[in-house]
Parts: structure tokens; C-alpha cells; sequence
């Protein structure tokens, strides 16, 4: 029966029943035993049978506000429900038909009574309406066999469609409860997620602020100290010449690298792109990159560009930049070497960035994976390359050069 036909439309078809029910029954059954009367009652009966259904009519409306605010199956509910059938078996007993008054307990005997006394409540009206319906005069013990064969079967088919009921009624109780549980149960879940929500809130607040820091500290860390570093090769230089031309000219690329230096340093601040990648393409900037380089370090560096050059997110083009900087920062301070070379290489879903160098070598399993400053040199081209989901990859070995291979995936700017 689709769960009492969803419980009537959540609930208001029932309560609009359980309220005028009664009244409409109870009229029904009095038009009825009315038209019968002459063939059924006598004239006393017909007193009586006023008289009781005054006195029905009364409690019922005495009880009316009442049972809008008390609880379901409470004592004032029981005594509400036991006083009304008392009425209709007397009534029944009158005139079979005033057995229709009887009916409702099929509806609100779950409602009104408490579950240990329901079903005896149940049994009471079904046996009330089984005997008035049997008697055709009115009176309760059938005559012969017949009648105590309808009596039997009536009682067996009222006693089934009360407990029926009952059994719907128990049934849609239970889906009330359970619907109630489950609604507790998603207000707890709603307001455990508000509480995690709020903490991960934090928690990213926290992880992004702590990000950003590292990467304001690699960005000054790749302009400021590879720039100092060049500015002091340069003054060495010319302190170590005795050729005041030749002196000039590493104080005149000093200069230059301090003022380079100072402008990556306030565009990397501001967060904005590397400054050569504003008006350049990344190929154009890596080679301008290489040549500086190589003019303040007197070593020679080969760029390479393969395959179609794209047109790179910004994000890409500044971490590749960054890890050819701070590559080409560690030759300079650590690898004394006599040549570089540098690869980029474009695929149809990936961009590669080789820097090989001839110098000395390490061990790169020597080399803690992070820094505990935050992460610079092999470390802070780690974290580039993660930042925009690529890897970086070292080879190196004692007196035989290094390799550094970077891989990152190929996003176009429009993407």
C-alpha cells in the first residue's frame, strides 16, 4: 500500500481524521439507525439510544483540544479511547448500525492506546462490531447456526482487518521513528562537518600562508643571492686585474647584476612573472639567461631549443626559468666546470629542461631530498617542479659531470 500512501501525505490526512473522524462516524451511525429505527428499536431504545448519543457527543468534544497536545499512547488517551468504545458498544447493542461509530478504533487505537493494552482494545472492537452487525434485531447471541456462522466469520473478518491496521499504523510509527533517527542523525553529520570544514579552513590557511613563504623565500633566494653571487665574481674580478679597462667592465656587470637582481627581486615580491619573461618568449629568456651567465662566469653555455615551441602557461615558464637559474647557480659555486649545455625540449604532452655540466661531480644521494631552510638549490627545484606537477631528476657522479632532467607537464596559457 506504498506505506500507508506515504502515511497520508506526511501526516495531515491522519490528523484530520483522528480529529472530525468521530464526529462524522458518529452522525452517520445516528442517520442510519434513525432510518431503521421503526424495524429495529423501541421507543425506550430510541431514548436511549439519544441520551448515549448525547453523552458521546459531549466527550468527544470535551476531549477535543485535549487530545491535540497530548502525546501519543498517553493514560489521558486511554481513558479518552476506552469511555468512546464503551459508547458504541451501547449504541451497537441499540441498533447494529450505530456499530459504524465503532469503526474508527480501527484508525487511532495505535495512536490512543498504550502498546500493551492496544491489541486487547483492537479484539474489543472487532468482537463489538462482529456481534452488532450479526444480530439482526440488535440483540448480542445469535439464534441458530447460521447466524453463529456469519457471527464467526464476521468476528474472524474484524478481528483480522483491526489487527491489519494496527499493523500499518505500527509500521508507519516505526518509519516516523526511523525518518526522526535519521534526520538526528544528519544534524549530527551537518554539524561534524561544519566543525571539520572550519578546521580544514584553517588548516589550508595555514598550509597556503607556510607555502607562500617558502616561495617568497626561493624567488628571493633565486634573485637576490644568484645576483650577489654573480656581483662578487665580478668585484673579484676586477680587483684581481691590473687592467683598468678590464677592471671597469667587472665593475660596469656588477652594476648590471645589481640592478637586474633588485627588479626580479620587486617583481618576485609582487608575485609577477620573472622579469625577461614579460616581453620574451621562454626560449627567448633561457638564452638570455645563459648568455649573462656565461659572460660573468667565462664559461661557455649551449642552448638548444627541440620540437614545436609552445606558448606555456605562466606558472611554467617562471618554474623552468627559476630551475635554469638556480642550475646554473650551483655550476658556478659548486662545479667548476669548463662547459654547459642546455636543452629545452618540447613534446606534444610534456616539456623537458636538461642542464649538463662537465665538472666535478657529487653524490647525489648524499643530498638530503629537502633543505630544513625551506628548501633551495637541487631542493628548491624540487618544490617548483612539484608546484606545477612536474619532477626534477639528478645524475651526477664523482669527476664526471652532472645532469639535471626536468619534466613538467605541457599546459598552453589559454588552458
Amino acid at each position: 500500500m506504498k506505506h500507508m500512501t506515504e502515511t497520508w501525505h506526511a501526516g495531515a490526512g491522519w490528523l484530520g481524521l483522528f480529529r472530525w473522524g468521530p464526529y462524522a462516524l458518529l452522525g452517520l451511525g445516528v442517520l442510519v439507525s434513525a432510518a431503521t429505527a421503526d424495524d429495529l428499536m423501541s421507543t425506550g431504545e430510541v431514548y436511549a439510544a439519544a441520551t448515549l448519543t448525547g453523552c458521546a457527543l459531549l466527550w468527544q468534544l470535551g476531549w477535543d483540544r485535549a487530545l491535540r497536545s497530548l502525546p501519543d499512547q498517553s493514560c489521558g488517551r486511554c481513558v479518552y479511547f476506552t469511555v468512546r468504545t464503551v459508547f458504541a458498544l451501547l449504541l451497537s447493542g441499540l441498533n447494529p448500525f450505530f456499530s459504524i461509530y465503532a469503526v474508527m478504533g480501527y484508525f487511532d487505537a495505535a495512536r490512543q492506546l498504550r502498546e500493551s493494552v492496544r491489541r486487547w482494545g483492537l479484539l474489543a472492537v472487532a468482537t463489538t462490531l462482529a456481534i452488532a452487525q450479526a444480530s439482526p434485531s440488535g440483540g448480542f447471541l445469535p439464534d441458530d447456526a447460521l447466524q453463529w456462522t456469519v457471527f464467526t466469520a464476521l468476528l474472524v473478518l474484524h478481528t483480522s482487518l483491526a489487527l491489519l491496521l494496527d499493523r500499518f499504523n505500527h509500521q508507519a510509527d516505526e518509519q516516523r521513528r526511523r525518518q526522526r533517527d535519521t534526520i538526528a542523525e544528519l544534524e549530527r553529520a551537518v554539524a561534524e562537518n561544519k566543525a571539520l570544514q572550519a578546521q580544514l579552513v584553517v588548516q589550508a590557511r595555514e598550509a597556503g600562508t607556510a607555502d607562500e613563504r617558502r616561495r617568497l623565500a626561493a624567488e628571493i633566494h633565486d634573485t637576490l643571492a644568484q645576483g650577489l653571487t654573480g656581483i662578487i665574481t665580478q668585484l673579484r674580478a676586477s680587483l684581481d686585474t691590473t687592467d683598468r679597462r678590464a677592471a671597469r667592465e667587472h665593475v660596469e656587470q656588477a652594476v648590471a647584476l645589481a640592478r637586474h637582481s633588485l627588479g626580479e627581486a620587486r617583481r618576485s615580491v609582487h608575485d609577477l612573472a620573472p622579469g625577461p619573461l614579460e616581453h620574451q618568449t621562454l626560449p627567448e629568456a633561457l638564452d638570455d639567461t645563459a648568455t649573462r651567465w656565461s659572460t660573468s662566469t667565462s664559461t661557455p653555455v649551449e642552448f638548444t631549443v627541440t620540437g614545436a615551441v609552445q606558448p606555456l602557461h605562466a606558472e611554467l615558464d617562471t618554474a623552468l626559468l627559476r630551475i635554469t637559474e638556480e642550475a646554473l647557480g650551483n655550476v658556478a659555486k659548486h662545479a667548476g666546470a669548463e662547459r654547459v649545455g642546455i636543452t629545452l625540449t618540447y613534446f606534444d604532452d610534456e616539456v623537458t629542461l636538461d642542464i649538463r655540466d662537465d665538472g666535478r661531480g657529487f653524490d647525489p644521494s648524499a643530498v638530503p631530498p629537502r633543505s630544513a631552510h625551506g628548501g633551495f638549490g637541487l631542493a628548491g627545484m624540487r618544490i617548483r617542479a612539484e608546484r606545477v606537477g612536474g619532477r626534477v631528476e639528478v645524475e651526477s657522479e664523482q669527476g664526471d659531470g652532472t645532469a639535471v632532467a626536468v619534466r613538467v607537464p605541457l599546459v598552453r596559457h589559454d588552458s
